[in-house]
């Protein structure tokens, strides 16, 4: 339970609703592990998502293509908010309480789905930008496909997908907020709960936005330095 504040009339900025967000620090805390469990489960998933779908996409396999495509476009064109709200609770309505889906996991799987759409962009993109002579030739060799890409192809093609990659994850760890829809313990609803219990709504969303930029204000800094040191590169 949290440690009820003040309700007097006070000021938003008072420090007494700061010593009240402080004293439960440890609650924003267990939120601050829950989205980073979550964000660790999704980027995996999207990641393998992003590689298989991506390969699909830059096989000469048309059918594979094609599947490949109705992935990005359904996921891309489509409110996470939205496949949200399917998985957690349409597929229980469906199924007559068959399939319920835990909010943890809940999110795993939408975020996880929904940026590996765009990771498989990100990563066909950069496949793209290797020239095809050296799929041409590694397959003359006797290479599989998978080995091409798995041993010639991506390698060449991380330079270029680092840094729109890290801009990925960044937008994942803040789209996993979208759990709080569903009663996720997570930092956005930890936030939002503590706030409608205590009113202290500055502290509280201001506390939560200090957690978000802890995660994701390193991998931005990275991504645009990575970003430099390719656009320097290509000039020498």
């Amino acid at each position: 339970m949290f440690l009820l504040a003040t309700t007097e009339t006070v000021s938003p900025y008072a420090l007494s609703r700061w010593a009240a967000f402080f004293g439960n620090f440890g609650d924003f805390a267990k939120g601050f592990l829950y989205t980073l469990g979550m964000s660790i489960g999704a980027l995996i998933l999207s990641l393998i998502l992003g590689v298989v779908f991506a390969a699909m996409a830059s096989s000469k396999n048309k059918v594979l293509k094609f599947i490949s495509r109705c992935y990005v476009e359904i996921f891309q064109n489509t409110p996470l908010l939205v496949q949200f709200v399917f998985v957690y609770y349409g597929l229980a309505i469906i199924s007559n309480g068959v399939i319920m889906i835990s909010t943890f996991f809940t999110a795993v799987l939408c975020v996880g789905f929904y940026h590996g759409a765009y990771i498989a962009e990100v990563i066909r993109s950069g496949i793209e930008a290797v020239p095809k002579g050296q799929t041409e030739a590694a397959l003359s060799q006797g290479f599989t496909y998978s080995q091409t890409m798995s041993m010639i192809i991506l390698p060449q093609a991380v330079r270029t997908i680092l840094p729109p990659m890290t801009n990925q994850v960044v937008s994942l760890i803040k789209n996993t907020s979208t759990v709080a829809i569903i009663s996720g313990a997570d930092i956005m609803f930890t936030a939002k709960a503590w706030a409608f219990e205590t009113t202290n709504y500055i502290p509280a969303f201001f506390g939560a936005a200090m957690l978000y930029f802890i995660m994701c204000f390193p991998l931005a800094t990275w991504a645009r330095r990575q970003e430099e040191a390719n656009k320097n590169a290509y000039k020498l």
